[in-house]
């Protein structure tokens, strides 16, 4: 009989939108297959309806050469199937051991010391050390991510999904989850792991899939290059490299001084920060998210007030200036959250790009808008922004999330800048966008524009840093150079000082980094 996992022409259908089209997928014990495509390519639609998450509308899936239907997940762990979600499905007021214990209380009487032994168990088996008896709500993120993995373990699974799980981790933990991974692996384990990150594919893909717009496009070798794995992806070549120069600083155009910001709870999130940003580079704030580098954002442009300390553009306190004013005076804005706060969604192309200057000549006279001036004008952002749409009269929900991004870009850098503050530019962008969208900012810098890019991806920071501001829990640890190593960098992003990073990477054992 055949063994292993088998998706046979799986469809799944959100009204006349098809996110996966008839795909055929092997899943082997003992091999890491990897699943690779940009976000939206219906790689995780796929697994949800593996898990049982997502009724399927068309194949079927085959373990063992045995049909299965999945109705939720508990039919799908109960044949074998664990998943590690990219969003933890944990309980943060209850224990390691009672978040264990979820979906298995099935006799009158729970075993709460089975379920710590269990833990225990599995922890040393895997080399996972956990606390059983620690709140998840205390646990820092790498340790939440290895209950998930013990909650999948703990029923038994054969089949493990890994989707996204990088996206939150340091260098340090990703490298740790790869080991964890291979163990696994080893044991005899089929592992799906879904991700859109290059460098990790290639340092553990068995096998490796591609998915582009709902279907199946390829399959590629775990040897292929980064940018044989890129065209793949996108369907053409792409330069995954950023042509940039060296930066030519002049006079700060941004200061930080002691800054302090508390979320509506009234936690202090950003926490006496100081720092300067010059005319001409690009300053980038790394960290795990959920660092306070969200809220600095927010702060800067005016969605947040200070609870203390200074913000100054061009010698100019904007510390408690509103955003209108704030963008009047010079700051270009790309948010976190392009679909929440980028651009207003029943509105045309157009609209959407002259939203921070539609009270202002060209585009109004007094009360009038002059809809020649914005129609001109978007025109012209499509042509230079490259941006892929029928009509700039289409609505901006029509477009791709790349295509939303280069008409928030296009609306920010459309006008004289002295500070651009980035936030997850490309998040959520397909390769080719990425490289478009990064030529530009660096176009920008060379303006002489100062610009603060936010990204909690290791691989754009180091691409186009200038220098490096890290964060962790809301205070600076360091300000250092684009070239600090990878594995000093990570410690750091776990709250490490500088030169302690340094003398703890000397000390390391000499691996090779995946994050």
């Amino acid at each position: 009989m055949a063994t292993g996992l088998s998706l046979r022409g799986i469809t799944k259908r959100f009204g006349s939108f098809t996110a996966v089209d008839q795909v055929d997928l092997d899943v082997r014990p003992g091999e890491i297959h990897c699943l690779l495509g940009e976000n939206g390519a219906g790689k995780s639609t796929l697994m949800n309806v593996l898990y049982g998450l997502l009724p399927l509308d068309g194949g079927e899936i085959v373990i063992d050469g045995t049909p299965r239907t999945f109705g939720n997940p508990r039919d799908a762990m109960a044949a074998g199937i664990g998943m590690v979600h990219q969003h933890f499905m944990l309980v943060n007021v209850f224990s390691v051991t009672e978040n264990l214990m979820l979906g298995r209380e099935g006799g009158p009487i729970l075993d709460a010391a089975g379920a710590k032994r269990r833990v225990q168990e599995l922890s040393e088996r895997y080399g996972m050390p956990v606390d059983p008896d620690a709140l998840i709500e205390d646990l820092p993120v790498g340790v939440q991510q290895r209950v998930e993995i013990l909650k999948a373990l703990a029923n038994d699974a054969r089949f493990l999904v890994f989707d996204e799980p990088t996206a939150v981790l340091t260098p340090q933990e990703i490298d740790d989850l790869m080991r964890v991974m291979q163990s696994l692996r080893d044991e005899g384990k089929g592992i799906v792991f879904i991700t859109h990150k290059l460098r990790e594919v290639r340092a553990i893909a068995d096998r490796i899939t591609v998915m582009r717009r709902g279907r199946i496009v390829g399959h590629a070798e775990p040897g292929s290059s980064e940018a044989d794995l890129a065209e793949l992806m996108v369907g053409r070549a792409v330069d995954l490299r950023v042509d940039k120069k060296p930066a030519q600083p002049t006079a700060p155009r941004l200061r930080v001084r002691d800054l302090r910001v508390a979320n509506p709870a009234g936690g202090i999130v950003v926490d006496g920060i100081d720092f300067d940003v010059a005319g001409g580079e690009i300053l980038c704030v790394a960290g795990v998210q959920g660092n306070g580098q969200s809220e600095l954002a927010d702060a800067l442009l005016g969605n947040m007030v200070p609870l203390s300390g200074t913000i100054e553009m061009d010698g100019v306190d904007i510390s408690r200036a509103k955003p209108r004013a704030t963008i009047d005076a010079g700051m270009g804005f790309v948010p976190e959250d392009r679909e929440v706060d980028g651009f207003v969604s029943n509105f045309t192309i157009a609209e959407n790009l002259v939203l921070n200057r539609s009270n202002q000549p060209p585009f109004a006279h007094g009360m009038a808008l002059d809809w020649g001036a914005i129609n001109r004008n978007a025109e012209e952002r499509k042509q230079e922004f490259d941006i892929r749409a029928q009509s700039v009269g289409d609505h901006i929900s029509s477009l791709s999330g790349g295509n939303k991004q280069k008409v928030i870009l296009a609306r920010e850098l459309s006008r004289p800048l002295s500070v651009l503050v980035a936030s997850q530019p490309t998040r959520g962008v397909d390769v080719g966008a990425i490289e478009f969208l990064h030529k530009r900012i660096v176009e920008e810098r060379d303006q002489g524009t100062a610009v603060l890019l936010v990204s909690t991806e290791l691989e754009e920071v180091e691409a186009l840093a200038d220098r490096v501001l890290v964060m962790y829990r809301g205070k600076v640890v360091g300000i250092v150079g684009s070239d600090t190593p990878r594995d000093v960098m990570g410690l750091m992003m776990a709250g490490v000082p500088y030169d302690e990073a340094v003398a703890v990477a000397q000390d390391a054992p000499k691996e090779e980094t995946h994050g």
